[in-house]
């Protein structure tokens, strides 16, 4: 076939093609969304190391406590609390050293008795009888047979020791639906004895470059050509925001050359980019290959104009602008949101750093401290929520949204403090419904159905109590809380003040747990029973609660004043007292049937605890707080509540 003519080829330049239509930039999203489903692409499991950067496609629960048993926080010994009261420079106290000592990864083999002591190393398992631990600062060696320490300062039973299940609970939802797995992920998955990771399939991005004068970057390119940046920017973007980049070259301005391309990336690809060859000059030939599927070919936004969305093989294909700011721009503005939701993400949002802190902090003098923070909103403004679970916690830098500094010669930071905070990853994750107060494994199950409608909410561990008073002060939505009143034998409602709601929440059913075939407790025909008999046995050691918790009030009502072998030892978890009893640490404690069973203790029945909700009646009518009050009255939830062993409550709230 014969050249064109200069005149032809004059004439075919000169020819300028219509744009199909132009439409606004919210009519082109418009059908945008109606063309493609904005939702995540399947699941895959892939190993830890490889979830980095990845989306959790399915909510994953803790396969292991952490810390797995009590351990040590310092080097010292581990003690019995009540042998080491009074005890002064003045007037030591004599314990006996055990013949053992426990370093990391060393399992106890000695009780510790009255009037002796245990050498533990930091991260050392705490023996049965000890209940604190003392610095070896403060205890001096003395030789004999056997040898003894002298110890120059008194321990508060629970004093360095770092309580089973404190950190993450077995069974506790560690990660939901939606969470981008970072390096901090990565360390609290590792803890919950994770190995394989649900994750969201990658979109992959088939990037095309299309241009005769482009050249790859770095060549020494001709007169007239130019590098191709536009394909190293989109790729890098992609990578970005969840996607895989698969890169397909340059290709020249030939009709059956780029057909031929395009059919190849929709056989490898989730989603086609293709820059240049859009607008309206003879040389701009990519739109023209994409026939009747075209559904966006213009729109009305400077930069940007020139963009064409297309619907092939029911995949998306967007022509972007050749001129690499319009290029980006378009980019962001129309592919980022559809690649984000295919990869499972939210849509970017930027964040204030500006908070007031929620409770005092206090800090050591002399030593300029960084607080992990996580950010809430309150009345007036953001408030951040330190995250103190200390040194050992793996998962305070998970929850963080960032971190504020207080100076090395301030001893602490004050509540309503003003506070910059910086923000990790450069924006902060504030959630649609902030939940403060009491965790249950049965809150995870009627969150991940929120979750699923696309509502973010975030659950922030700080006790009944503390979420009673975050409640009151208007800094959460809801107070999840099981407060016994000794007075009155009733949970939660003798608490309400004015401004709060009592939502009825589920019930949870408490009891006795004991290892099995133990004659103390098999076969009892009451726990109120099994409590009076083990009190009454110096051998048989009980793993108590914290002061102030539903627990502890219930406990203390069955014993009537006693306090049996063991009563100082008061983890604050379910979870905790269950992994004493079963590592033999504890013969017997209070704990709530769904955790007995996950650790295949023995149990007697006690009492329904009360697991409700304190709602702030200024948040009561926001639609996050109506979107869980819907969902926990819904079939589903009762039905998840039902297959974790609990009861939901009647009532409405």
């Amino acid at each position: 076939m014969a050249e064109p003519s200069l005149t032809d080829r004059i004439r075919r330049a000169a020819r300028q093609e219509q744009f199909l239509q132009v439409v606004s930039a919210e009519e082109a999203m418009r059908r945008l969304r109606a063309s493609f489903p904005f939702q995540a692409l399947p699941a895959e499991m892939v190993g830890l190391a490889a979830s980095l950067g990845r989306v959790v496609a399915t909510p994953i629960a803790a396969a292991a406590d952490a810390p797995p048993f009590d351990r040590s926080s310092v080097d010292g010994f581990a003690v019995r609390a009540a042998d080491t009261v009074g005890a002064s420079e003045a007037s030591p106290r004599r314990l006996v050293l055990n013949a053992e000592l426990l370093a990391c990864g060393v399992a106890p083999g000695i009780e510790v008795a009255p009037g002796t002591a245990t050498a533990i190393a930091t991260g050392g398992m705490i023996p049965r009888g000890a209940d604190a631990v003392v610095m070896i600062e403060h205890t001096v060696m003395e030789e004999g047979d056997p040898p003894a320490i002298l110890l120059s300062r008194a321990a508060a039973p629970g004093a360095f020791l770092g309580f089973a299940g404190s950190d993450i609970a077995k069974g506790e939802t560690v990660l939901r639906a939606g969470t981008v797995v970072t390096s901090r992920e990565i360390g609290m998955l590792a803890a919950a004895g994770i190995a394989a990771v649900p994750v969201v399939r990658r979109p992959r991005v088939a990037v095309i470059s299309t241009g005769n004068e482009l050249r790859p970057p770095g060549s020494a390119p001709e007169p007239g050509a130019i590098p191709d940046s536009n394909a190293a920017i989109l790729a890098a973007a992609v990578a970005e925001n969840g996607g895989e980049p698969i890169p397909f070259g340059i290709l020249r301005d030939e009709e059956a050359a780029l057909a031929e391309a395009l059919a190849r990336a929709l056989d490898q690809a989730d989603l086609v980019l293709m820059s240049g060859g859009t607008s309206k000059g003879a040389g701009d030939v990519s739109h023209r290959i994409l026939g009747s599927g075209v559904i966006v070919h213009g729109v009305a936004l400077k930069p940007g104009k020139p963009l064409c969305i297309a619907r092939l093989r029911d995949k998306p294909v967007f022509v972007l602008p050749g001129f690499p700011t319009s290029a980006v721009f378009t980019f962001h503005q129309f592919a980022v949101p559809l690649i984000r939701a295919m990869a499972g993400l939210p849509v970017r949002e930027e964040s204030a750093v500006e908070a007031r802190l929620a409770v005092r902090m206090p800090s050591e003098l002399g030593r300029e401290e960084y607080v992990m923070a996580s950010l809430a909103r309150g009345e007036a403004g953001l408030v951040a929520w330190p995250l103190g679970k200390g040194s050992g916690s793996v998962t305070a830098f998970s929850a963080a949204d960032g971190f504020f500094a207080i100076p090395a010669l301030d001893q602490g930071a004050e509540a309503g403090q003003a506070l910059r905070v910086t923000l990790i990853g450069g924006q902060a994750r504030l959630p649609d419904l902030t939940i403060i107060g009491s965790h249950c494994v049965g809150l995870d199950a009627v969150l991940d159905l929120l979750a699923a409608e696309g509502l973010r909410a975030r659950s922030l561990a700080v006790g009944s109590l503390g979420g009673l008073a975050a409640a009151r002060r208007g800094e959460c939505d809801l107070a999840p809380a099981h407060l016994l009143d000794a007075k009155t034998g009733a949970y939660n409602t003798p608490f309400l003040v004015p401004g709060l709601r009592l939502v009825p929440g589920w019930r949870r059913l408490q009891g006795v747990v004991f290892r099995p075939g133990d004659p103390r407790f098999e076969g009892r025909d009451g726990a109120a029973a099994a409590v009076a008999a083990a009190a009454r046995d110096p051998a048989c050691l009980l793993v108590n609660r914290n002061a102030g918790s539903g627990t502890r009030i219930l406990l203390d009502g069955l014993l009537g004043g006693a306090r049996p072998a063991g009563y100082a030892n008061q983890p604050k978890s379910h979870n905790a007292v269950a992994a004493a009893v079963a590592q033999g640490r504890a013969d017997w404690g209070v704990a709530i049937a769904t955790v007995a069973q996950a650790y295949g203790l023995g149990f007697l029945p006690l009492a329904d605890e009360h697991y409700d909700f304190f709602l702030a009646e200024a948040r009561a009518s926001g639609p996050a707080v109506q979107a869980f009050l819907r969902v926990l009255d819904s079939p589903e939830s009762q039905a998840r509540l039902a297959a974790l062993g609990f009861a939901r409550a009647a009532g409405q709230a």
